[in-house]
């Protein structure tokens, strides 16, 4: 699935199994790893998030009323191409593994 043709990879949508040796690799401590991929995937939500309801926003009035609402079928798509997007996790996951996420632990430089 390409995402507005940013020329992002495509991540699955669905459910992946993944090899928890890969998420060490770059931490050497899985925990480490889910802590950076976890801030990353709450980024990446917030972002979709914002993104989603500035184009919401384009369709609000001050004088709709609820038949109108349901009935504009270009909102409802917005929507719909939202809902079919991989969820944040996967996306902050795949980054992760190829190197996209930037992350650095203080304790680990002091040394």
């Amino acid at each position: 699935m390409n995402n507005n043709n940013n020329n992002k990879p495509t991540v699955s949508s669905t459910t992946v199994t993944r090899d928890l040796r890969q998420l060490d690799i770059e931490t050497d401590n899985i925990y480490e790893s889910l802590v950076v991929i976890s801030k990353r995937a709450n980024q990446i939500g917030a972002n979709l998030k914002e993104e989603l309801h500035s184009k919401l926003a384009e369709f609000a009035s001050s004088n709709d009323n609820l038949e109108e609402v349901f009935e504009n079928r270009e909102q409802i798509e917005i929507s719909k191409h939202y809902e079919r997007m991989p969820k944040a996790s996967l996306i902050a996951i795949d980054e992760f593994i190829h190197g996209k996420v930037y992350h650095r632990n203080p304790s680990k430089e002091q040394k």
